[in-house]
């Protein structure tokens, strides 16, 4: 390693934290690995970080903390485990990372301090490679993506339509709507997002227990099969199926609803309709097969 590169890669304590990391990080970005002699990830992480920031030459610092001998910073920092990684920039932690990561992810790393790489690009492969942790299914996995993502990129609507999917598939939906009132006005009407939107919207006003669920499910049906033409109730079965997750049944109902008095109500039932669709995607059966038979009455 050359005598520049050194300048640029040192040891420190919790005495000189301050100036090593605090004040450096006022000239050029530093990084803090935080780790320790037994830590088998930490001897794995070391010379791959070191390395990186050689080859940077200047454009980042390592700043490197036995916390063995120097725990005082690290519990300051609420670090819990080993190794953990800080990047500081105007005296302030503006990124992280903990455990052993892959070199290519520690290059992008150091390129988004170095101002090297697109946030809103790297974010996008996040959100693919979640796409992909679902379809492979790790749904853990792809939380943890897309929260990544939205974290660099904040206007990411799909980032965030993937994230607030994942609080509703959890029984959270709180989380999920509080998620997207903070929202860009941007954010909120990406497709993808004004979809999740409306599912949260289908699930409004409707019991959680399951048990209960069926029994008021039950009910509506009961009244609609003895009142089968009350377009009244035809609409409240279908928002009641909707909230249980039965799109499919809620759909037949609003088309029967509109082949019989498309007008009533002012439109209702087309217009709940449509809300299912976007809640369900262009590219479900469900919302395929309901748009072709909206279509034969419509246009019939």
């Amino acid at each position: 390693m050359s005598e520049a590169a050194t300048d640029f890669i040192v040891d420190s304590t919790d005495t000189s934290f301050m100036a090593d990391v605090i004040e450096a990080s006022n000239d050029v970005p530093v990084i803090v690995d935080f780790w320790a002699p037994w830590c088998g990830p930490c001897r794995q992480l070391k010379p791959m970080l070191e390395k990186l920031v050689a080859a940077e030459g200047g454009k980042v610092k390592l700043v490197k903390v036995n916390t063995d001998e120097n725990p005082g910073v690290f519990g300051q920092l609420g670090g819990r485990s080993l190794p953990t990684v800080f990047a500081f920039k105007a005296g302030q932690p503006v990124d992280g990372f903990m455990g052993a990561q892959p070199e290519s992810e520690v290059k992008k790393f150091i390129s988004r301090l170095t101002g090297e790489t697109d946030p809103a690009e790297e974010a996008a492969e996040l959100v693919e490679r979640g796409k992909d942790s679902l379809a492979a299914g790790d749904p853990s996995g792809a939380a943890e993506d897309f929260a990544k993502a939205l974290q660099l990129n904040p206007e990411s609507g799909e980032a965030l339509a993937g994230l607030s999917r994942m609080y509703i598939e959890s029984g959270n939906e709180e989380a999920a709507a509080q998620m997207i009132a903070a929202a860009s006005d941007n954010v909120k009407a990406h497709p993808e997002v004004a979809a999740v939107s409306s599912m949260l919207a289908l699930k409004e006003d409707v019991p959680e227990d399951a048990n209960e669920m069926a029994d008021v499910v039950s009910a509506v049906l009961n009244k609609v099969e003895s009142d089968p033409d009350n377009l009244d109730l035809r609409l409240e079965a279908a928002k009641i199926l909707a909230g249980a997750g039965r799109n499919g049944d809620a759909v037949d109902h609003l088309i029967y609803s509109i082949g019989k008095n498309r007008m009533h109500d002012d439109e209702a039932a087309r217009k709940f309709l449509l809300t299912i669709f976007e809640a369900e995607g262009t590219e479900s059966d469900v919302s395929k097969d309901g748009r072709r038979r909206l279509s034969s009455i419509l246009f019939a």
